[in-house]
């Protein structure tokens, strides 16, 4: 018997945790939350969907569509149908948060091993610390378009730098990537107050810029007429595939990760209908403003800027760049702490519970944050949408496919939660048929890029990884099988 205590809802909480807090697999990070400790409700999932969407890399997704060649329908419907459909297996894999109270990298210990975990752990920080770095090279970008719009001769004041870049611009990089370290070392709570009002000043100072897009292209009809590459099915199906992949992608984290949030939910009803509400309505009108300016810019300037701040920085008055950078500055801090420290900073603390803690975890992540250059993943749109967001989906698929033929077909959302802090308990060691269904998920979904029989897989490479590991998993399931009949025996 388990020192486990269930509620009529269906929840679960440890009731002693003698055994469990001498394990080595066991820190506070990673403890399960108390079911009197869950009070996140409907509004507050409503609330970090809307904080962590109305942020400029959900701009450059959209606009980076239009720069790829689409026109302003065929981007939404693209964005709105990637976001429905990545939806399902965010939603999937939020049960397990709130009925048993633990994070992501405890959640998978139940289908890889505790041990094992570490793998889709880990592959998931690597990501997160990706993510760290776009937001913040995005954050330094404001911060040094802020500086130059306020102090003469900003861009040239030390020298002309390296990589394409002035030295000021990788100054400003690094502030911003330090006030992002400071803020983690000083808490959440200093988060907290800063996302209370960064998502409505984001979306009002970006309604600001698309009424001025709106006015200087002469209203809404020459960009609603603004005409995409692409005339016929034939043409556009090439591009959309791949783009639905990326947006797909664009959340693929979350839809791991979940768990680290709904975790601390009151009802599974509560959590579900703030993220069912929030993320498909959000990300499209957010997405939809970023469209239209980008249809303006084409109309206004010739060209498509599909960079914000780069297209804030042609404005003339100093007030206006200084009141919008900082705008930028704001969205950027929320949501990068928010979405790309949370998952990370827990997942090394997997890894090596009793030497990493969270702080130690989101310094790591900066660091490597920085080694992956996100600079070039920004440098243009294809970069961003076809090599990022498209690349690793199929990666974060496989393990999306597994977690979630594990714990609602094989395990049917039972798991002996003390022995998730066990070493061992019934799921010590590594789970090698989980390994190996991810591994044939992502061999699938990346084979396009060695093998070229294989590209049209790798177009759709979040699909072909989500199916082909989850039914590999359930195919190969015959360990986790017996463990659900030891589960339902006891």
């Amino acid at each position: 018997m388990t020192n486990e205590r269930r509620l009529p809802d269906g929840r679960v909480e440890l009731v002693s945790t003698t055994r469990v807090e001498a394990s080595p697999i066991y820190n506070e990070d990673l403890a399960p939350v108390p079911i009197a400790r869950r009070n996140w409700s409907t509004y507050n999932y409503a609330a970090l969907w809307i904080s962590m969407a109305h942020c400029i890399p959900t701009y450059m997704l959209a606009s980076g569509l239009m720069a790829s060649g689409m026109n302003w329908s065929q981007a939404l419907i693209t964005i709105l149908l990637g976001n429905t459909i990545v939806l399902v297996p965010i939603l999937l894999n939020s049960h397990p948060g709130t009925k048993y109270g633990i994070p992501f990298p405890v959640f998978a210990r139940a289908a890889y091993g505790v041990l094992g975990s570490n793998v889709p752990a880990l592959m998931r920080a690597l990501v997160a610390c990706g993510w760290f770095g776009i937001q913040a090279w995005i954050g330094g970008e404001a911060l040094n378009t802020f500086f130059a719009a306020v102090i003469p001769g900003w861009n040239t004041l030390l020298g002309a730098g390296f990589g394409g870049h002035t030295t000021t611009a990788w100054l400003s990089f690094l502030l911003f990537w330090g006030l992002n370290i400071f803020i983690i070392y000083r808490g959440m709570d200093l988060l907290r107050h800063v996302e209370n009002w960064a998502a409505p000043f984001v979306l009002v100072m970006t309604g600001v810029l698309l009424w001025w897009a709106i006015s200087r292209a002469n209203g809404l009809g020459p960009l609603l007429s603004h005409p995409g590459k692409f005339q016929t099915f034939a043409e556009f199906w090439p591009v959309f595939v791949p783009s639905l992949t990326a947006m797909i992608g664009f959340w693929a984290t979350l839809s791991l990760n979940m768990p680290d949030f709904t975790r601390f939910g009151r009802s599974q009803r509560e959590q579900v209908l703030g993220q069912v509400v929030a993320l498909p309505t959000t990300m499209s009108l957010f997405a939809a403003m970023g469209v239209m300016i980008t249809s303006a810019t084409a109309i206004i300037y010739g060209e498509s800027i599909w960079d914000p701040v780069q297209l804030v920085g042609k404005f003339s008055s100093p007030v206006v760049v200084a009141i919008s950078m900082f705008t930028v500055v704001v969205a950027t801090i929320a949501v990068n702490i928010a979405a790309n420290v949370v998952s990370p900073a827990n997942d090394f603390a997997n890894a090596f519970p009793r030497f990493i803690s969270f702080k130690t975890g989101g310094l790591i992540t900066g660091i490597l944050g920085i080694l992956i250059q996100p600079w070039k993943l920004l440098a243009d749109p294809s970069g961003y949408i076809f090599t990022w967001l498209l690349g690793y989906s199929g990666g974060l698929g496989s393990i999306a496919g597994v977690l979630v033929v594990d714990y609602w077909l094989i395990r049917r959302r039972e798991l002996r939660l003390e022995d998730l802090y066990l070493v061992d308990g019934v799921y010590q060691g590594w789970n090698w048929r989980a390994i190996a269904a991810t591994a044939f998920g992502c061999a699938l979904a990346w084979g396009g890029l060695v093998i070229p029989a294989l590209k049209p897989l790798y177009d759709y490479a979040w699909f072909v990884g989500f199916f082909a590991s989850g039914a590999a998993h359930l195919a190969l399931g015959a360990r986790a099988s017996t463990i659900n009949a030891e589960l339902a025996e006891s």
